[in-house]
C-alpha cells in the first residue's frame, strides 16, 4: 500500500514538476515540448498494450476462454467511450490548445481555467490506469505504467503556467491550481487499485478500461498535438524511441 500510495504521489507530483519548469521557462519551445510528449506517448502506447490490454485477455482467457477476449474488447471500446464523453463535455489539449497562443492577447480568463479543469478531468482516468496496474498484482509493470503517465505529466504541467499568467492569474494561484490537476490523478490511482483489489473478478475488464483510456489520449490528443507545430517527423522518431524503451524495460523486468 505505501508503494501505490507514493506512485500515486510521484504520478501527481509530475504535473507539479512540470509546472515548476513552466515557471522557469516561461516560452518553452514547441520543438521540446513535441518530442517530450511524443516520447511519452510511445511509452504510455506500450504500457497500454503490453502492461494493460494483454494482461486483460490472459486473465479473461484464464476464466471465461475464448469468451474473455470480448471482455477485453468492451473494456478498451468501454474506456475509450468514457473519455470521448467526457471530451463533449470539456474538450482537452489540441481542442483548447489555442489558448496558449490567445493567452498572448488577453485571452478570456474563463477559457484559461476551462483549458485548466479539461486537464484535471481527464488526469481521474489517467490515474485509475495506473491504479488499476497495481490492483493487478504485477509492481514491476504498474510502475513502468504509472512512469509512463508521469512522463505525460510533465509536458502537460509545463503548458498550462503560461495561459494562466499571460490570463492575469497570480503566480501563486497557478501553482496551487496546478498542484490540483496533479491531486485529482492521485485520487484516481488510489480509487484504481482500490477497486480492483475490492473486486477481483472484474480485473480483465478493468484493465482493458484502463488501456482503453490511454490508447484513447495517445490517438485522440498526444499525437495530434506532438504533430500540430511542424515537428511531427521528429515526433514520430520520439514516440518510436519511447516505445521501444518501453518493450526493453519490460521484456528485461518480465
Amino acid at each position: 500500500m505505501e508503494l501505490v500510495l507514493l506512485t500515486a504521489l510521484g504520478v501527481g507530483g509530475a504535473t507539479v514538476i512540470g509546472a515548476v519548469i513552466g515557471f522557469v521557462f516561461k516560452k518553452i519551445s514547441h520543438t521540446f515540448s513535441d518530442i517530450v510528449l511524443a516520447f511519452a506517448a510511445g511509452v504510455m502506447l506500450a504500457a497500454a498494450v503490453l502492461g494493460l490490454i494483454l494482461p486483460s485477455a490472459e486473465y479473461g482467457m484464464e476464466d471465461m476462454g475464448a469468451w474473455g477476449l470480448l471482455v477485453t474488447v468492451a473494456g478498451i471500446f468501454a474506456g475509450a467511450l468514457c473519455l470521448n464523453l467526457i471530451d463533449k463535455l470539456v474538450p482537452h489539449l489540441h481542442k483548447l490548445a489555442g489558448v496558449e497562443d490567445e493567452s498572448h492577447k488577453n485571452a478570456n480568463l474563463s477559457r484559461v481555467l476551462l483549458f485548466v479543469t479539461a486537464i484535471a478531468i481527464h488526469n481521474l482516468p489517467e490515474g485509475i490506469a495506473a491504479g488499476v496496474g497495481f490492483g493487478a498484482g504485477d509492481t514491476s509493470q504498474a510502475l513502468i505504467i504509472a512512469g509512463g503517465i508521469a512522463l505525460q505529466n510533465i509536458p502537460e504541467g509545463m503548458v498550462i503556467i503560461g495561459p494562466m499568467l499571460a490570463a492575469g492569474v497570480k503566480p501563486g494561484r497557478t501553482f496551487a491550481l496546478a498542484m490540483m490537476t496533479g491531486l485529482v490523478e492521485v485520487v484516481g490511482t488510489l480509487l484504481g487499485y482500490f477497486a480492483v483489489s475490492i473486486a477481483s473478478a472484474i480485473l480483465p475488464f478493468a484493465l482493458a478500461f484502463a488501456g482503453g483510456t490511454m490508447l484513447y489520449v495517445i490517438s485522440d490528443e498526444m499525437i495530434p498535438e506532438t504533430h500540430a507545430h511542424g515537428h511531427q517527423r521528429g515526433a514520430t522518431y520520439a514516440l518510436l524511441v519511447g516505445f521501444c524503451v518501453m518493450l526493453i524495460t519490460d521484456m528485461l523486468l518480465g
